[in-house]
């Protein structure tokens, strides 16, 4: 009794994973980007595997589906793979599991019950493994965009100007006694708070 108890549990959460998986891939909120103004965000935008959107602060959304599959960049077709392939084998892994468990009166002995639950767990395994990659390729190539100052799609015009030190930022008098601090407003850019 307990270890139907059990594989019903184990049924539940991997159907719940194997939703939630199918849930996160028409999901329109993969990337956000927002380019703010002095007081209010003037764009938002926003891509998933399938469309990029583009809201202003009025709330009026211009979406644009991705044209042609070969005009995609491979991090996305890699995704849109792995996500749909992590989608189908959950799929099949719930059909096997159903057919594996002990409580159904289809799938035959105990011992091909066995095989095939056990075949329902490795497909449910692949399917983790594909999410999992397919997500993280994703955040993966965010990251790296985010961080990569040669990137300038949907960033701000702003210019870095290198790191100043302290001594660099003042000027002596001519003197020679004392320094002098610049103005601090002029000191920092609008970037400053980064």
């Amino acid at each position: 009794m307990a270890s139907t108890a059990s594989e019903i549990i184990a049924f539940m959460v991997s159907i719940s994973g194997w939703v939630l998986v199918s849930s996160t891939l028409p999901t329109d909120y993969w990337k956000v980007s927002t380019i703010d103004g002095t007081v209010i965000t003037t764009a938002t935008y926003w891509a998933n595997l399938w469309k990029m959107c583009v809201t202003d602060s009025t709330g009026v959304s211009n979406c644009k589906d991705f044209p042609s599959m070969l005009a995609l960049d491979g991090y996305i077709q890699a995704c849109r793979g792995l996500m749909i392939a992590a989608v189908s084998l959950g799929f099949f892994g719930s059909i096997f599991a159903l057919f594996g468990m002990k409580c159904t009166k289809v799938g035959g002995s105990d011992k091909a019950k066995a095989k095939i639950a056990c075949l329902a767990g490795i497909v449910f395994i692949l399917s983790g493994l594909c999410s999992m990659t397919g997500c993280s390729l994703y955040a993966n190539k965010i990251t790296t965009e985010f961080f990569d100052p040669l990137f300038v799609e949907q960033k701000m015009g702003y210019t870095y100007n290198g790191a100043t030190s302290i001594m660099s930022s003042r000027t002596k008098y001519h003197g020679g006694e004392d320094f002098k601090t610049t103005n601090p407003s002029k000191q920092f850019d609008k970037n400053a708070y980064v």
